[in-house]
């Protein structure tokens, strides 16, 4: 065999050895990231007693474009938690609620109209009191209903079934799915995706969550931006209402970051950012595989920050605590239906 024969062999077992890592290192990465994600089977749980899922629309956007095929022609609701969980040294570090007793720290539902062009972003104040319904449990077993119980103590209660069942109750609207971050998860998202950039309007100087920032604009990492989702000392009235506002204020801030990077051609980047999310992240059994996610990414792929609309549920001081909120009727009803 010649000089150039045995070159050329050499070569190609090196292409052939090279793919083969690179085909292993695929597949150990889409492995690690698909067991990374933990889930819960929400439907089964809660049986058939729920509101209507959505329908699907003949008229929408998505049905008249050139990309009927793949964008959904139904509205999607979609329930997400920030928890407090202290389990793991990152969310100790970060400032976690007591291990096994977490509360939903945040709530929103995410509502994305049929075709996926615009979003609504409802936060409902972890302060608010509600009916909180009997939910079951793991152990066969169920919780009482429980009158005027702060709304974040669902999940405290009954973890994820029982705080999709809440929701549910109280705005007669289907949740499609579950998603649930903890403070690790999405401190790490933020440095993942090389920070975020706010604007605050006031001095931020609160000592629990640890923040001190001028008024101004700022590009914050994971640690700050997760502060700044925590802070409520010192914005507006104190109350959770001015912490809400923060908070959607960093929605924005993340979509608009997401949009600027362009994640598909920095395939290390791409990695990080997945292995962030799906690291801390529970989600329904509808969306607890890698694939299911990134359908779901791709169905709003083209949102933009503009086509978010965030609003709080409308609601008025409680009677019987000023330092708890209820529903404002009919406007808090008025908000779920348009969901619907």
């Amino acid at each position: 065999m010649g000089r150039r024969s045995r070159a050329l062999k050499i070569a190609g077992l090196t292409l052939a050895g090279a793919l083969v890592l690179a085909a292993g290192a695929a597949g150990w990465a889409y492995w690690h990231l698909n067991d990374n994600i933990k889930s819960v089977d929400i439907d089964s749980a809660l049986g058939d007693n729920r509101p209507p899922k959505a329908t699907p629309s003949a008229t929408s956007e998505a049905a008249e474009s050139s990309e009927a095929e793949v964008l959904p022609t139904e509205a999607l609701n979609i329930l997400v938690l920030g928890s407090d969980s202290r389990d793991g040294a990152e969310n100790q570090a970060l400032g976690g609620g007591a291990s096994g007793g977490a509360r939903s720290d945040t709530a929103m539902v995410v509502h994305l109209d049929p075709g996926r062009s615009e979003a609504t972003v409802v936060s409902i104040p972890r302060d608010t009191l509600v009916t909180r319904p009997s939910c079951p449990l793991e152990d066969g077993g169920s919780t009482e209903v429980a009158y005027n119980a702060m709304f974040n103590s669902a999940y405290a209660v009954g973890g994820p079934v029982c705080a999709v069942k809440t929701v549910e109750s109280i705005t007669d609207v289907r949740m499609d799915h579950y998603i649930e971050i903890d403070f690790a998860g999405f401190a790490n998202l933020v440095d993942a995706l090389g920070g975020v950039t706010v604007t605050t309007e006031e001095d931020i100087d609160d000592e629990d969550s640890h923040l001190t920032l001028e008024a101004g604009t700022h590009h914050l990492d994971g640690e700050q931006a997760l502060a700044l989702a925590r802070t409520r000392h010192g914005i507006g009235d104190g109350s959770d209402l001015g912490r809400i506002g923060l908070q959607q204020q960093l929605v924005k801030a993340l979509l608009t970051q997401i949009s600027a990077t362009d994640l598909l051609t920095d395939p290390a980047k791409l990695y990080r950012v997945a292995d962030a999310v799906t690291g801390s992240l529970t989600t329904d059994t509808g969306l607890d595989s890698l694939t299911e996610l990134t359908g779901l990414g791709r169905s709003v792929q083209a949102l933009s920050a503009d086509a978010v609309t965030t609003v709080t549920m409308p609601v008025v001081r409680a009677p019987s605590d000023p330092n708890r909120v209820v529903a404002e009727e009919p406007e808090a009803s008025e908000l779920w239906e348009s969901l619907r």
